[in-house]
C-alpha cells in the first residue's frame, strides 16, 4: 500500500454509498444558477435568505460597492486587508462595522472574524478551559463541535433540544466544575428547528452556567429587529454571548461575536483564529455595513421570507412546534436513503430546480434529505412550481 492508497479506498467506499462529493462550478444570475453546460436552475440551496447578496452582486462591479465613510470603495474593494486585526488589519471601517453590529445586537461590544466557522470554533476554544464543562447539543454545527474538541474542557453531548437532560446533568455534576458552558445553535441548519433557548437559559441561571448561542441562521431573518432567535424569544438581554455570521442573510462574508466588553477583550487576546487570521477584506466590511443597514430599515424582506416558509411548510404538511419555527426558511424533506435523495435531487435539477441532497456525515444515517432554502427574492410562482414537482417525486 502506498501512502495514498488508503485515500483511494475510502473514496471508493464513498462513491459506492452515494456519499462522494465534488465541487461543481456554477455562475449566479439572481435567483438562478448557471451550470457549465449553460442550463439555468432556480437556486433553492443558498443561505442568502433576504436576497441581499444577489441584489448587491446584480448591481454590477462598480455600482455594487457600497459607500463607506471614506467614499466609494472602487479599487480598494478588491484588495485584501493586509494583516491580522491585531497588526494593521483593523481599519476605521472594521471599527465602524463592529459598532454598528453592537447597536444592532444591543450589546457592549462586537469583534469581527474572517468567517463564521472561525468565530464559532475560536470562541469556544478560547473561553472553555481546563476544569470547565461544555454541554453541547448533538446537532450543533461542525464549527461548534470543533471548538469543543479544541477546548481543554470536558465536553458532554446532550440529546437534541433536551433541556431537561441538561438540567439533570447539572444537578448531578455541576459541583465538579469551575465554569459550565451550554452551547447551542439557535436555528439548526439542516433541520430548520429552533433551540429551546428560554428553557436552556433558565437552566443556566439555576446552575450558574453560561449559554453561548450561535445565531448563524437567525441573524437577519428572525426577531422584531432581525437580530435573531434570542430577540424573538425575549432572551437577548440574558444570553450574553451570541455568535453571528455575515455570510448568510447579511449578504457578505465573515462572522462576529456579540458579548460584554470583557469577553470581547478576552477573545482579542486569546482567540487564535482571530489573532492569527488576516482580517476581513474592505469589500466584505462594506457589504456587511450595507446588509445590516438594509435589515434594520427594510423589515419587509424578512417578513416576505417568513411568509414563504410558512406557505411551503403548510403545502407540504410539515408540522412545527410554533409559528416562529414555521417561519424559518430552511425546510428539510427527509428521504432516508442516500441513493434515493441523490436521485430525487438530480431529477429536480433536470426540471430546473437546484435543491441539494444532504447525506451523512452531515446528517445521521438513514435521514438523508432535500434541504429547501428559501429567499425573499423567490417569486411565489417559483415556489409553487417547485412544490408541484416535489409532490410528483416523493
Amino acid at each position: 500500500m502506498t501512502s495514498f492508497d488508503y485515500l483511494q479506498q475510502r473514496q471508493q467506499s464513498l462513491r459506492e454509498s452515494q456519499r462522494f462529493r465534488t465541487l461543481i462550478p456554477r455562475e449566479r444570475e439572481g435567483v438562478y444558477l448557471v451550470e457549465s453546460n449553460g442550463r439555468r436552475v432556480l437556486d433553492f440551496g443558498s443561505n442568502d435568505y433576504l436576497g441581499l447578496a444577489m441584489e448587491m452582486r446584480g448591481r454590477g462591479d462598480k455600482n455594487a460597492l457600497p459607500k463607506t465613510s471614506f467614499g466609494d470603495l472602487d479599487s480598494k474593494a478588491t484588495a485584501g486587508s493586509g494583516a491580522s486585526a491585531l497588526l494593521s488589519g483593523w481599519s476605521m471601517e472594521h471599527e465602524l462595522l463592529s459598532k454598528q453590529l453592537a447597536r444592532f445586537e444591543e450589546t457592549e461590544a462586537v469583534v469581527l472574524f474572517p468567517s463564521g466557522y472561525a468565530a464559532c470554533s475560536g470562541t469556544i476554544s478560547a473561553l472553555a478551559e481546563s476544569g470547565d464543562l461544555i454541554l453541547s447539543d448533538e446537532l450543533n454545527h461542525a464549527s461548534l463541535i470543533d471548538g469543543c474538541r479544541l477546548a481543554r474542557a470536558e465536553c458532554v453531548v446532550y440529546p437534541h433540544g433536551d433541556w431537561r437532560k441538561v438540567d439533570c446533568l447539572l444537578q448531578q455534576k455541576r459541583h465538579q466544575y469551575g465554569r459550565v458552558w451550554i452551547l447551542t445553535n439557535t436555528v439548526f441548519g439542516m433541520d430548520g428547528c429552533i433551540a429551546p433557548l428560554c428553557d436552556l437559559q433558565e437552566v443556566a441561571r439555576r446552575h450558574d452556567a453560561c449559554v453561548i448561542a450561535d445565531e448563524a441562521h437567525g441573524t437577519g431573518v428572525l426577531g422584531k429587529d432581525g437580530s435573531g432567535v434570542c430577540d424573538a424569544l425575549g432572551v437577548k438581554d440574558q444570553i450574553l454571548i451570541r455568535i453571528g455570521t455575515l455570510s448568510k442573510a447579511v449578504g457578505s462574508q465573515g462572522g462576529f461575536v456579540a458579548a460584554p466588553r470583557i469577553v470581547v477583550d478576552h477573545l482579542i487576546n486569546h482567540c487564535r483564529p482571530l489573532i492569527y487570521s488576516t482580517s476581513l477584506t474592505p469589500a466584505a466590511v462594506a457589504f456587511a455595513q450595507a446588509g445590516i443597514s438594509d435589515i434594520v430599515n427594510r423589515p419587509e424582506r424578512r417578513e416576505r421570507v417568513q411568509q414563504l416558509a410558512r406557505h411551503v411548510r403548510s403545502e407540504l404538511s410539515i408540522e412545527t412546534r410554533s409559528d416562529l419555527e414555521a417561519s424559518v426558511p430552511i425546510i428539510p424533506l427527509i428521504i432516508g436513503s442516500d441513493s434515493r435523495v441523490v436521485e430525487v435531487s438530480a431529477e429536480l435539477a433536470k426540471h430546473g430546480f437546484y435543491v441539494p441532497a444532504i447525506r451523512p456525515p452531515t446528517v445521521a444515517k438513514g435521514t438523508a434529505r432535500l434541504r429547501i432554502s428559501l429567499s425573499a427574492a423567490h417569486h411565489s410562482e417559483m415556489i409553487d412550481e417547485l412544490l408541484v414537482k416535489i409532490r410528483k417525486l416523493i
